[in-house]
């Protein structure tokens, strides 16, 4: 079976849970720790939701009108599709839509419960996640970014980077500029098994995330057989 014949249908993710208790997301991923699963995550106006949407289909994700709104881990499950049809010999995968991070107008209450929730996600995550960190191309590296980056690093789950709005940088010198920090971006991003540079608006760079997105799920499955059997 080639891997570039399975695809992510638009449309066919189902929305699972949102877990706002840290005891309940304790539980959750302890009974999936071998589904293989995504994490979306990044600063709290990267256009994450418009991300989602534009691999898994609109109105997948919810997109809030006010930025950091969503303080729910949400859990989505969708099947792989091969030549056309359900791949129904693999199990449903899984993506987490997890809160922004770095916001600023979210009460300390909030913040508390947030960082709790957050500790408890990353300190279940298997080498079976894949943590999809999500900045902005025109306001790469910002403070929140890099104490995500210091923080997420030390975990066992897997890495790729995608600078999200790609079809904003209008002119000349702002291409020139992130072009300039692509080597930056990779010494900084050690970590990460790839860069990716997209646009959800213009869909530029989402069929090659997509496909690697994929390309995880079905490695990290044989993986996990190879050790199994």
């Amino acid at each position: 079976m080639g891997m570039m014949n399975f695809e992510i249908r638009p449309q066919t993710a189902q929305f699972e849970l949102g877990i706002s208790d840290g005891e309940q997301l304790r539980e959750w991923m302890a009974k999936t720790h071998l589904v293989p699963k995504l994490v979306f995550s990044g600063r709290s106006n990267v256009g994450k939701s418009s991300l989602i949407n534009s691999i898994y289909g609109n109105k997948t994700a919810r997109t809030s009108k006010t930025a950091g709104r969503t303080r729910e881990v949400n859990v989505f499950s969708f099947p792989l599709y091969y030549d056309g049809k359900r791949a129904t010999d693999l199990p449903l995968f899984y993506f987490l839509d997890i809160p922004g991070y770095g916001f600023a107008e979210v009460n300390p209450q909030m913040k508390k419960k947030w960082d709790f929730l957050m500790g408890v996600l990353f300190s279940e995550m298997t080498e079976s996640t894949l943590i999809v960190n999500i900045q902005d191309a025109r306001h790469p590296m910002q403070e929140a970014d890099m104490a995500f980056r210091d923080f997420s690093k030390k975990l066992e789950a897997n890495h790729i980077l995608v600078f999200n709005k790609m079809d904003k940088l209008k002119t000349q010198k702002e291409r020139a500029q992130l072009d300039k920090q692509r080597i930056e971006f990779s010494k900084k991003f050690k970590h990460c098994r790839e860069i990716y540079f997209a646009s959800a608006e213009t869909a530029k760079g989402i069929p090659e995330l997509t496909n690697s997105l994929i390309q995880f799920l079905l490695k990290t499955l044989e993986k996990r057989k190879v050790s199994h059997s």
